[in-house]
């Protein structure tokens, strides 16, 4: 079985990629210069991950937003900075649109022999567990982030250091990490498929009774080596991505709907109240009664 990971081709002459969608995650186009672009293949529409560092933004559309051990919704202005080797995936409801740059600067790389970018080492490391940045800290990077597709050469290149330098300097209640711990997936994880599957199989069918052994089947593993490969690619073990992915949904209908709780339980997975109601609280701190309040 092959390692499903991106393969990211640098144009010619650039030494990081500026990707946008302006409908879809699956209708990407590479930025080459202002005016230029070419379409390539989009990858953020399945789990899966890359060497690159990337910062992406959303300027639109809704969905859930998985990152290492993390599974929460997003919206329009979502930025979020991902380390290497951190697998990744954005499940939107609907259209999207928004921007993304990213760049591959090793330790053996030029970059890092200007003193004056030891400063993001910091950055690059805490990167491995997924930051999200927000308030004023997001908005200039956007700003920041929409100029990379009109610059080109020196400009560019320019544009991408001043942005990188805003990232560092974000005071703490502009970024928060998404992943509980850092994820440093091997390049050649034979795995990545079979979880990419499972974890496709259960976004599409977790409102209803998902059987483990029909996940066994999907991906022609054993059940010690799921739980294995599972835990490690995903962070969580089969039943707690499952349950996130339910309490999640149960999240968005509290909010966008005044179904009472009995059925948005029912209707996001969850057999019995009073199991939902428990591990909502272990979660969320609060009852779903008490969050919705605070939501609304």
């Amino acid at each position: 079985m092959q390692a499903l990971r991106e393969k990211i081709d640098f144009p010619p002459g650039q030494s990081f990629r500026v990707i946008r969608w302006s409908r879809n995650l699956r209708e990407v186009e590479c930025v080459l210069a202002p005016g230029k672009a070419q379409k390539i293949a989009g990858e953020g529409t399945h789990w899966h991950y890359h060497t690159e560092m990337e910062l992406t933004l959303f300027t639109s559309g809704a969905g859930m937003r998985f990152v290492g051990d993390h599974i929460g919704g997003f919206a329009g202005g979502d930025l979020v900075l991902l380390g290497g080797k951190l697998p990744h995936y954005w499940h939107t409801k609907e259209a999207s649109s928004g921007v993304s740059v990213q760049w591959h600067f090793p330790e053996s790389h030029p970059f890092w022999a200007f003193p004056e970018t030891l400063k993001l080492a910091g950055l690059f490391k805490k990167a491995g567990r997924g930051l999200r940045f927000s308030g004023r800290s997001a908005g200039a990077a956007a700003v920041l982030l929409q100029e990379l597709t009109t610059a080109d050469g020196v400009e560019r290149l320019a544009l991408l250091l001043k942005l990188l330098a805003l990232l560092s300097r974000a005071p703490e209640q502009d970024r928060t990490f998404l992943s509980v711990r850092s994820f440093a997936l091997p390049m050649e994880s034979h795995y990545q498929q079979a979880i990419r599957d499972a974890v496709r199989h259960l976004i599409a069918n977790f409102r209803q009774e998902v059987r483990l052994e029909e996940v066994l089947e999907l991906t022609n593993l054993s059940r010690p080596t799921f739980a294995r490969q599972f835990k490690k690619h995903s962070g969580r073990t089969f039943s707690e991505f499952l349950n996130r992915l339910r309490l999640q949904a149960a999240c968005r209908e509290l909010v966008e709907s005044d179904r009472s709780v009995l059925e948005i339980s029912g209707e996001c997975g969850f057999s019995q109240i009073s199991f939902f109601n428990r591990i909502f609280k272990r979660v969320y701190k609060c009852s779903p009664t008490e969050w919705r309040k605070r939501r609304k």
